[in-house]
């Protein structure tokens, strides 16, 4: 080991005079574009293979039952995988990844590189609820650290880098570069500059062209544009949008409704019972929520409707349209528990999948409902399509993502208006509802989320103890005035904070306050500390956000505030302080 950080060592230092650092991002992001290409063609392939193990020749008659045993193996596997050979929690994929660049720089354990990896193909062969996407993306985004912190690279460079891998990842898993791009622009909230969007490009169709010479050509669903767009059917796309809309909002509170009511369970393995038993039966009466469910997408989309109810227990009414609608509808509302206790029991996965899945379904649904009803004659492979992006632009607040996703993936470029229409209104109906997406709200609430917002991206990145200052000499409120003016003789600071022996905040004393009593002897035996303290006009806990602390500012005015811990005094932030961090972190959180 000691050799080999000694090459390494060597190598950077030839390095640095011989190749420049934009030069040398290029070609990291080259390596990040390989490496999550062939991550996602692993991934992919191990899924499939067990699945297939699994499943096929699969009969309904004599095998159902296997429904009941299948997800809740999978889930115990990955459970032991987790706690006895990983031993560290993986958590959600993409929201563990916009914490690593909002709060450690980047910076994610080298395990990401595999263990997501090894575990979702567990949990989804066997049949979880989930999809692929976070994983992978979550698996790209750590070989982009590891790369950065490897070859050592600065703090900026390696969150850009973090941003390659994911970008390679959506690139590698979908076959769709834009997309991947896209989505970290969107999503991860990368800034858009040109010291970005060339390694991010690059990554992208590197990965994209590695999955392209393992896997082929054929992407995830098969379609062909049969019929054109037509300016009619706007008013129906329209109504999808307002409908995906609700369905996402549905989906995105469903889902942390379910994992917040498993995470009061604290024994892992009961919670694994819990959440197993509930999947497996889900996936017994409905099989369509087996794993990823884009093989009912495809038969959704060349109009195969009845054979979503193969392998059903309802396969006996598969001609009869209400039925099918029916069991459609049933679809869409339980795929959101099979999602989460899929994930909240234990098992690895994101929503990518079933945000399509239910995208897809709504989008059949609407437009196979209006058509029975008589009320026009929809093309439902179009509807199926729109619906997927309107899910994804409400779920993950992403419309860009979605149209060039789903576009990219179907080859389904004649939809652009339709696509375009459905996402826009999808996003907007849950933006009215739900401020941030299913994978930025639990960040946002902690305060720990970085955004588009210059100032509120500085401020996420600034720590509170980065600005503490302890200088400031405490008082006791028994002291006397003239005791309290040795105390000032010797201190540098016109702020005295008051403390009780067991270092409780009681108030403050500020100089300016009592400057006219001060040098008056005649008080120094008669007046106490206790007498003379103030309340500050707010206090700051030690684990509060710089975004909180900036508003407490703002509201009471104050240029100096005390910071506790469960009431101990610890010291005091300054805004002056804070405008000179945040100057520091500002020049260089920015790229150009």
């Amino acid at each position: 080991m000691k050799k080999v950080n000694q090459l390494l060592g060597q190598f950077l230092v030839w390095r640095v005079k011989n190749i420049n650092q934009k030069q040398f991002i290029l070609i990291l992001s080259l390596l990040v574009g390989i490496f999550s290409g062939l991550a996602a063609v692993i991934l992919k392939n191990a899924i499939h293979f067990i699945q297939t193990f699994l499943t096929h020749n699969f009969k309904v008659a004599h095998q159902n039952y296997l429904f009941l045993a299948y997800p809740i193996i999978g889930i115990l596997i990955t459970i032991i995988i987790v706690k006895y050979v990983i031993k560290d929690g993986l958590g959600h994929g993409v929201s563990k990844i916009l914490y690593a660049i909002s709060k450690r720089g980047g910076h994610i354990k080298p395990h990401n590189n595999y263990s997501s990896i090894l575990t979702s193909s567990f949990t989804i062969g066997f049949g979880g609820s989930v999809g692929a996407e976070a994983p992978i993306v979550l698996t790209g985004a750590s070989i982009g650290s590891t790369l950065g912190r490897i070859f050592r690279m600065n703090t900026k460079t390696i969150v850009l880098l973090v941003g390659c891998g994911s970008a390679g990842a959506i690139a590698g898993i979908f076959k769709a570069p834009i997309a991947g791009l896209v989505f970290t622009l969107e999503v991860l909230m990368l800034d858009l500059t040109m010291a970005s969007i060339v390694p991010l490009l690059i990554s992208a169709v590197t990965s994209a062209t590695v999955a392209y010479f393992f896997l082929g050509k054929e992407v995830e669903f098969t379609f062909a544009l049969e019929a054109p767009f037509l300016l009619n059917n706007i008013p129906y796309y329209v109504g999808l949008g307002i409908i995906g809309g609700f369905v996402s909002l549905y989906f995105t509170r469903g889902v942390m409704w379910v994992e917040k009511h498993l995470g009061v369970i604290k024994n892992p393995f009961a919670k694994w019972i819990a959440g197993g038993v509930v999947l497996s039966f889900l996936i017994f009466l409905f099989p369509p929520l087996y794993g990823e469910g884009y093989h009912t997408i495809t038969e959704l989309l060349n109009g195969n409707s009845n054979e979503v109810l193969n392998e059903s227990l309802f396969y006996a009414f598969h001609d009869n349209i209400w039925t099918i609608l029916v069991f459609l509808a049933l679809l869409i509302i339980f795929k959101v528990f099979a999602t989460a206790v899929t994930t909240g029991s234990g098992g690895i996965g994101g929503i990518f999948a079933p945000t399509l899945f239910m995208g897809g379904v709504t989008g059949y649904f609407f437009a196979r409902l209006a058509n029975t009803l008589g009320f026009v004659n929809l093309p439902t492979s179009h509807f199926t399509l729109v619906g997927m992006a309107g899910l994804m632009a409400g779920v993950m607040h992403a419309p860009l993502t979605a149209i060039f996703l789903i576009a990219e993936i179907t080859n389904g470029y004649g939809l652009f208006i339709p696509l375009m229409i459905t996402s826009t209104i999808a996003y907007l109906t849950i933006m009215y509802f739900e401020p941030h997406s299913i994978y930025t709200k639990r960040l946002a609430a902690k305060g720990e989320l970085i955004t588009h917002h210059k100032d509120k991206a500085v401020l996420t990145m600034m720590r509170l103890d980065k600005v503490l200052e302890t200088e400031f000499k405490t008082v006791y409120p028994e002291m006397t005035l003239g005791d309290f003016t040795k105390v000032v003789s010797s201190s540098k600071r016109n702020i005295f904070p008051v403390v009780d022996h067991a270092d409780q905040l009681q108030g403050v004393i500020l100089l300016a306050e009592i400057r006219g009593i001060i040098f008056n002897h005649d008080l120094y035996n008669e007046t106490t500390v206790e007498e003379l303290m103030e309340m500050p006009p707010a206090i700051i806990e030690h684990d509060e956000n710089m975004d909180n602390v900036m508003k407490k500012f703002e509201e009471t005015g104050a240029w100096n505030l005390p910071v506790v811990e469960n009431g101990r005094y610890l010291g005091f932030v300054s805004k002056s302080k804070i405008f000179s961090v945040y100057r520091r972190v500002l020049i260089h959180f920015s790229d150009e």
